[in-house]
């Protein structure tokens, strides 16, 4: 079965669009397998940049995004909530970072375009290979186990015993206490060790 890709390229203002050039990025993208439509726009994170990319997702049937612009760091969520309101499973998306791991740091056009087609070709061929993700929650019951009556150990299971959750304490000896138990008196106070 063939799969239906499309590729977004932000200028990002002129952050990308003054060193990369995102139309000639585009139009490579368009001829690599498996991509059935690749554009550009100003600022891919705006609000009429995310119903572009869910216009898009319904006019050309698409199945997989690239989305290449800026850091994951800063946009991914927001371009994984745009292909899901476009009918899309969130994981079938990739972000490329075409601004910081390349426009931000090649002053030579050329060679940042030559990169950025890079960056996009393994966006597309990273995708084609996504499978459907689901996010699933687990129960999960507020209790922990400390390993090790020593007294870290003892100080753990009381501080998490006093938040309020039960604490299992497993310690290998008889006794609890580790080293405490093989001193006779404990510096400064001389106290009892046991």
């Amino acid at each position: 079965m063939k799969k239906r890709v499309g590729v977004f390229v932000c200028d990002c203002g002129t952050n990308i669009a003054s060193v990369v050039d995102t139309e000639k990025v585009a139009e490579y993208a368009s001829t690599l397998p498996g991509v059935v439509y690749s554009t550009t726009y100003k600022y891919m994170c705006s609000d009429p940049g995310q119903e572009l990319v869910r216009k898009s997702i319904q006019e050309h049937q698409l199945e997989q995004l690239v989305i290449a612009s800026c850091s994951p760091r800063m946009h991914e969520k927001t371009f994984r909530r745009a292909a899901e309101a476009g009918g899309l499973n969130g994981y079938m998306f990739e972000m490329v970072n075409i601004r910081e791991q390349n426009s931000w740091v090649h002053p030579d056009r050329e060679e940042a375009t030559r990169k950025a087609q890079d960056l996009v070709r393994m966006g597309v061929s990273k995708v084609l290979r996504n499978k459907p993700l689901q996010v699933a929650t687990v129960p999960i019951s507020k209790k922990a186990m400390v390993i090790g009556g020593g007294i870290a150990g003892m100080q753990a299971a009381l501080d998490i015993a006093e938040a309020g959750h039960q604490v299992i304490l497993v310690e290998r000896e008889a006794t609890i206490g580790g080293k405490m138990t093989q001193l006779d008196k404990t510096f400064p106070t001389m106290d009892c060790a046991a």
